[in-house]
């Protein structure tokens, strides 16, 4: 296979850029968070990344809390902050809405980890994990956001596909600088590298 996944495993397999070797330990990350999920319950930092339809989880997130504070489901939107968390190990306990999500890339600028926003790009540096985001449901009408820039979150560095798939949700990340700079510096967040 020269050391490229199989076309019959990368069929039932989510969406990924990875080699054979990376995609191992990729799959067995998704195995450990549904064992833990399984005899644990639902984690309180959930690997965004390890699910096969990400997606699916942040609909049933919004559907939760929609149903639980009796909103209209079609005008709940997100709302993300990104923490100064690292690791899934130091988020204490369970949003009561909304989750806190690892596992995210981003490509076309850089974190500012003090500051909390957006920074330019160090040379030669293409990609960066971002730290732990909070993603929260909230009904659109309250969600009154300045200094931010929305982020398309993928699923690969390949972004959309022809067939317009891949796009997860957008994420507000705080910025300092005008949108304009983001938008042409390309920046985007991704669920999965391809190393």
């Amino acid at each position: 296979f020269n050391g490229f996944l199989p076309t019959f495993w990368a069929a039932l397999a989510p969406s990924t850029e990875k080699k054979l070797g990376s995609w191992m330990v990729h799959f067995q990350g998704r195995f450990s968070q549904y064992e833990k999920w399984i005899a644990e319950g639902e984690p309180a930092c959930l690997w965004l990344s390890g699910l096969h339809i990400p997606e699916s989880y942040l609909t049933a997130l919004v559907q939760t809390t929609c149903r639980r504070k009796n909103w209209p489901l079609d005008k709940s939107v997100f709302f993300t902050l990104v923490t100064g968390f690292m690791e899934a190990s130091e988020v204490g306990e369970k949003l009561e809405d909304g989750c806190y999500i690892s596992g995210l890339y981003l490509e076309g600028a850089a974190w500012n980890k003090e500051l909390r926003c957006l920074r330019r790009q160090d040379p030669k540096v293409l990609v960066e994990q971002l730290p732990i985001m909070q993603v929260i449901p909230i009904e659109g009408s309250k969600l009154k956001l300045q200094g931010t820039f929305r982020t398309p979150v993928y699923v690969t560095q390949q972004r959309r596909n022809a067939k317009g798939v891949g796009l997860v949700f957008e994420a507000d990340l705080s910025s300092r600088d005008h949108p304009s700079l983001w938008v042409l510096q390309g920046v985007a967040l991704s669920l999965n590298t391809d190393e």
